[in-house]
Order: C-alpha cells, then structure tokens, then sequence
C-alpha cells in the first residue's frame, strides 16, 4: 500500500475516534458519585482528543489535517445537542449539569486546541 494511502486511511480513522470519543463522552457526562455530579468523562474526553490530535500530527505536517479528530469530535458535540425524537436531549439536567455542555466544550476541546496551536507557533 502506498504511504499516501495509508496516511488517508490513518487520519480517516482518527477522525472516525474523533466521533466515538465525542459520543461516549456525552453520554458518561451525567455520572453522578453520591449526589454530586462527577463530569469526569468530559475532562478524560479533552486527553483522548489531544492524544486523537498528536497521532494526527505524526501522520501529516498540515495542522488542518492534524485538527480533523478534533473537528469531527466539535461536530459530533454539536449533534448531540439538538433534540432527538419526542424531544429526548443528550445534555442539560438540574444545578450544574444544565451547563454541561459548556464544560464539555472547554475540557474537551481545550487540551487538543492547546496541542494546535502549540505546534502551529513552533512553525
């Protein structure tokens, strides 16, 4: 196989774990440990992100290219907040978790959009 082919297949499962990251993070975010809300997915969600994010970067030397995991993760989290059928949503509850998607963006995107922007100053 081709080394371009099997860059495309790499950065295309990326972007498919990008996804499934997305999706498992959101639907973990709602853990409770007792009574209090315990988010912890949405911060193990940002690391697998950056991790997502810094194989990509091994497989190309375009930071569009290397951001791909990281935009379909965005994506996928912006599917999830519309409403599904009979009115189901994925996030909000009462007290804290009515901003989980808030904290969800910033401790998912957050790591792999440092990783970025890092590497884009150091070219």
């Amino acid at each position: 196989m081709e080394d371009s082919a099997v860059r495309t297949v790499v950065l295309a499962l990326l972007a498919v774990d990008g996804v499934i990251s997305a999706v498992v993070g959101a639907l973990l975010l709602p853990l409770y440990l007792g009574p209090v809300p315990f988010p912890i997915s949405a911060l193990i969600s940002g690391l697998v992100n950056a991790v997502l994010v810094w194989a990509a970067m091994y497989w190309t030397d375009s930071t569009r290219l290397a951001a791909l995991p990281l935009f379909t993760w965005l994506f996928t989290v912006a599917a999830l907040t519309l409403g599904g059928p009979g009115g189901d949503v994925v996030f909000g509850g009462p007290g804290v978790m009515a901003y989980s998607v808030l904290l969800f963006l910033v401790l998912g995107a957050g790591p792999p959009s440092w990783l970025l922007w890092r590497r884009n100053r150091a070219e």
